[in-house]
């Protein structure tokens, strides 16, 4: 794919963004919109240029600080108008050492990653003795004593799904594991990691401590040596394992959303919020988690700027620390809560085909349903009658009973790469990229063009 230098582009953009946003010409048509992100390039700009001149991106660490100065001059450059980040500050867990080995029977390292607030283990490490557990089930079933000061290994059988609908079920062995083990006793837990690959590649991820519960250290490994695990304790011998991993907690560090606009020419319509988040895990640079979501809904909001000024303010909230429990979300609802949003929607499953449009309007907006399924259909999208729930970014705002919709990606390769070293700018497929920003900036123009009375004050 033929690649644009960032300050062409913007260049490019500038002239074609302003005239048009204040021109108040009325919007292009659906096909027109449509056809023109199909050749867009600025999903794919974004997302190198992310990826690349920042990388990876911590929430509360220098690197997300990074991320918000880049993007505010990146958004600015493009076009955009209030461009601002907006600060917050929230704990930090710091990863440290992360490593571990078979003692006994059979003596060999191990390929692992702790979990986000992980406790930690001492520098010289833990021993202990490992007790197995197929699934999550067996390890809320086992007695406390047989847990007791034993390292605690729970398992899995995560398989692909096109909708990704697995990892709500088997990421619980992640979620919930480690304070189950710690309330029986466990000195420390392992988990098969949560995703759908067989590369020597762990993935990583956060947890919250139950109330009351004293973090352990709690860790994931890769597929196959999970499988190695298994196989090992299968012999029939006690297995000794030996762990480190050492981390750190920090309290009240820098954090902070980012947040553009295409200003809308009747205030009292509302905002449509495109959301995505800036953070990412430490170990790959980030791409399909989310540098690329990110991408699609700035590329998008300028696809329909372009066409004209809409009614609708579009607001491009590109949240801080998602990947540790939502604070960006929350900070955003906290600052703009009482505002009207007319609608959210989000971009946070990677970057492969949208296949699937799901709704949740207020009653009697069946027309802009009907209208938006009928505008993305060309584009290999159907409409299905799940309710939309959108995702950890807009969490509040859809609590609060804002609109919401979601364009649901093709997630069958997405937990090959979540949380890996492997989420990195060649993973993203462009020409499946372009599909999204497409099928975004139809529904974007429609929704904040709709002269329906959307969302909630």
């Amino acid at each position: 794919m033929q690649k644009i230098r960032s300050g062409t582009l913007a260049a490019l953009l500038l002239g074609s963004l302003f005239t048009p946003v204040l021109s108040h010409a009325a919007p292009a048509d659906s096909a027109a919109i449509r056809d023109a992100a199909l050749k867009d390039d600025v999903a794919w700009d974004f997302t190198e240029g992310l990826t690349t001149e920042v990388g990876p991106r911590p929430a509360g660490t220098p690197l997300e600080a990074r991320a918000r100065e880049w993007a505010v001059a990146k958004l600015k450059a493009l076009g955009f108008s209030n461009v601002r980040a907006e600060p917050y500050t929230m704990p930090v867990w710091l990863r440290g050492r992360d490593e571990a080995k078979i003692l006994s029977p059979f003596p060999q390292n191990l390929v692992l990653s702790a979990l986000g607030n992980s406790g930690s283990t001492p520098d010289k490490g833990i021993e202990g003795e490992v007790v197995y557990f197929p699934t999550l089930a067996d390890l809320e079933a086992a007695p406390a004593a047989s847990v007791k000061g034993k390292i605690a290994f729970v398992s899995h059988d995560m398989t692909a799904t096109q909708d990704g609908s697995s990892y709500g079920y088997f990421g619980a062995a992640r979620r919930q594991g480690p304070s189950i083990a710690s309330s029986k006793g466990a000195i420390a837990i392992l988990i098969r990691s949560i995703g759908t690959d067989h590369h020597r590649l762990p993935h990583t991820g956060v947890q919250m401590w139950a109330d009351g519960v004293t973090p352990i250290p709690a860790a994931a490994l890769s597929v196959p040596d999970a499988e190695q695990l298994a196989r090992v304790i299968g012999r029939g011998q006690p297995v000794k394992l030996h762990l480190t991993l050492t981390s750190k907690m920090l309290k009240d560090q820098p954090s902070g959303n980012v947040i553009a606009e295409i200003p809308g020419s009747d205030p009292a319509a509302g905002v449509v919020v495109a959301a995505c988040h800036l953070d990412s895990w430490d170990q790959g640079t980030g791409a399909i988690d989310d540098a690329t979501g990110c991408g699609i809904a700035a590329a998008a909001a300028l696809q329909v700027a372009k066409a004209g000024q809409p009614r609708r303010t579009i607001r491009v909230l590109m949240a801080g620390a998602e990947e540790v429990g939502g604070d960006g979300a929350r900070a955003y609802f906290k600052a703009h809560g009482t505002e009207r949003h007319a609608l959210a929607i989000e971009s946070d499953f990677g970057a492969d085909r949208v296949w699937r449009v799901d709704f949740k309007l207020p009653q009697g907006h069946d027309a802009l349903a009907t209208s938006i399924s009928a505008t993305l259909a060309p584009l290999g999208i159907g409409a299905s009658k799940q309710e939309a729930g959108g995702g950890a970014d807009i969490a509040p705002l859809v609590k609060a009973g804002v609109p919401v919709i979601d364009l649901q990606q093709d997630g069958t390769r997405y937990f090959e790469l979540h949380h890996t070293p492997d989420d990195t700018l060649d993973k993203v497929d462009p020409a499946q990229l372009r599909q999204n920003v497409a099928a975004w900036a139809v529904t974007l123009n429609l929704v904040a063009n709709a002269q329906e009375s959307m969302g909630i004050k």
